[in-house]
């Protein structure tokens, strides 16, 4: 285990460490539990209203949020402001390694397969499998678009294979719709795992445990979500004559997440489910070729309208990509899957596990009602086997294959980082807010009030979550806020807390394509500024309707129906 020595102590820190911790009271706000979850809710209220009511950006309203928390534990719940100033810090820290470490990087991965020209070489391979529509869409905006979703995150995903498919020949509004569609079943292992990762983190609970329970949920969204693209692309019809590719292409996806959450690795749960998603519909389009769904065109297609199960526009012959050109499009994230996988060997895993950065955070000195030290106050990262420091690795590798010098390569990471320059400040400030309400117990306050709820609260959990995606944009984010609560609800309330935490992430999913910012992003990148409310319109009752059968779902794997399920 490396050494790390703490910077020494000022002296007013050494005074309060010499009064004793702060020990957190859940009734702090006039001796009452309603009194002060009411009053925690205000830090979380004004991140929301901000947002969805006067739609400020997210870095600003994330800002305030973390003030108003910031205020609330100091004056409502007696926190000290060194105290509360130290547990900000160390969200904030939290937040850039790993959370960021990793979403920079692979990001820098996908920015330079995009510099070097691969990229478009991909798109090129996805439009020559399959000249039908809705093949197009599950391939696309389903299968890539989850590979999209493991590597960078984001909005990118929505924005990137939207632009795809209007190339392919979709109409602007279907292409919105259905690019906010596909961006669900991936999200909760999105971006390296980063929103499972973060769960875990604030949660308390092992990464594992709640890896296992997020994979046995959102691989059941996986199996309808491509069914639900070709009936969004073609109606009853596209149903009738495409429902192989969508079933194949689902099942094999949901297995993949399955599988790899919970045996395998979190960080490359996306990748391989994506990837084996897309090669079940190209292998069984090679068994069917006389199949509709599984027509082949050289072609390029322009921006148009794409007739159902046709390919729609015109234009001139596709560049001739070689068969090397195509192998190195793909080459990448075979080299992300290896250089993961190999860090996943026992023997090694053991070796790089241990090299980690492990210390209580400085300063930081706050007990739980009982008295015992409460997890915020200690740091621990794995430093060369998370998945951020790995993506280095394959990023390296990469930028070898890809003829992409030393130079050129760190260029493209400062822009990476330039790019991410608001989000990084939204991520630090979330995941700031959400340690200083944990650490003052404003998080346990709601948590206990919540768990009033009983039985019904494991139907509602995953309406926590889905309300907190819909309003951030981020599962991050949605994570960072309430996984501590639903963990504290659901001990209250005599539930699993495994479940109910992984239902705030499974529930957050489905409303990633309700979000200001990905209808914002949906938009722009089809050029149909200023008609988000139309976009939203479209996709709100494909997320409620999901999201009703998730919970009900959710609340059945808290008893003997569906408990089995269960790891």
């Amino acid at each position: 285990m490396t050494k790390w020595s703490a910077p020494p102590l000022s002296s007013e820190t050494l005074t309060a460490l010499a009064q004793g911790p702060y020990q957190q009271d859940p009734e702090a706000v006039g001796g009452s539990l309603v009194a002060s979850a009411l009053v925690s809710v205000l830090p979380l209220a004004t991140v929301f209203v901000l947002l969805g009511v006067f739609r400020l950006r997210a870095q600003w309203a994330a800002l305030s949020g973390l003030a108003v928390a910031l205020v609330v534990a100091v004056a409502g719940f007696a926190m000290p402001v060194g105290q509360a100033l130290l547990a900000a810090s160390h969200g904030a820290f939290f937040g850039l390694f790993p959370i960021l470490w990793i979403v920079v990087n692979a990001l820098w991965v996908y920015n330079m397969t995009v510099s070097t020209g691969h990229f478009d070489v991909l798109r090129r391979s996805f439009g020559a499998l399959s000249s039908d529509t809705r093949t197009q869409a599950i391939l696309v905006a389903f299968c890539f678009g989850g590979l999209l979703e493991a590597l960078a995150g984001f909005g990118a995903p929505v924005a990137i294979t939207a632009v795809m498919l209007i190339a392919l020949g979709f109409d602007k509004l279907k292409a919105a719709v259905v690019a906010l569609v596909a961006n669900t079943a991936p999200v909760a292992f999105g971006a390296m795992g980063v929103p499972v990762i973060t769960l875990a983190r604030v949660s308390g609970l092992p990464l594992d445990q709640v890896s296992a329970v997020v994979g046995r949920q959102t691989p059941l969204l996986a199996l309808f979500v491509p069914l639900v693209l070709v009936f969004i692309v073609d109606g009853v019809r596209g149903i009738r004559e495409a429902w192989p590719p969508a079933v194949a292409g689902g099942v094999v996806f949901a297995l993949g997440q399955f599988l790899t959450s919970n045996f395998v690795s979190v960080e490359l749960t996306d990748i391989v489910a994506s990837l084996a998603g897309a090669l079940a519909i190209v292998g069984l389009a090679r068994l069917r070729p006389d199949a509709v769904w599984a027509a082949r065109r050289t072609t390029r297609v322009t921006a148009g309208t794409a007739g159902p199960g046709g390919t729609g526009g015109t234009g001139d012959p596709e560049p001739e990509d070689s068969p090397r050109d195509v192998r190195l499009a793909y080459l990448p994230y075979v080299v992300i899957v290896g250089v993961f996988a190999l860090a996943q060997i026992p023997g090694l895993k053991g070796a790089l596990d241990s090299l980690k950065l492990a210390f209580e955070w400085p300063g930081l000195a706050v007990v739980d009602p009982q008295g015992e030290p409460h997890s915020t106050t200690a740091y621990s990262l794995t430093w060369v086997s998370t998945a951020g420091t790995l993506m280095v690795v394959a990023a390296v590798i990469i930028a070898a294959l890809l003829g992409v010098s030393a130079r050129r390569a760190l260029r493209l990471w400062g822009e990476t980082v330039h790019d991410l320059r608001w989000a990084i400040v939204t991520v630090t400030s979330v995941l700031a807010l959400a340690y200083v309400m944990n650490a003052s117990a404003q998080t346990t306050a709601i948590g206990l009030l919540i768990a009033g709820a009983g039985g019904a609260l494991a139907f509602l959990s995953p309406v926590l979550g889905w309300f907190a995606v819909a309003v951030t944009g981020s599962d991050t984010s949605a994570n960072a806020l309430f996984g501590s609560l639903q963990v504290t609800a659901a001990n209250g309330a005599g539930l699993p807390p495994d479940l109910l935490a992984a239902a705030n992430s499974s529930g957050g999913v489905l409303g990633k394509m309700l979000s200001p910012q990905n209808l914002t992003i949906a938009c722009v990148a089809v050029k149909l500024e200023g008609q988000e409310g139309m976009l939203l319109r479209r996709v709100i009752g494909w997320s409620l309707g999901m999201l009703v059968v998730l919970s009900a779902v959710i609340a059945l794997q808290a008893t003997p129906v569906l408990g089995w399920m269960l790891p």
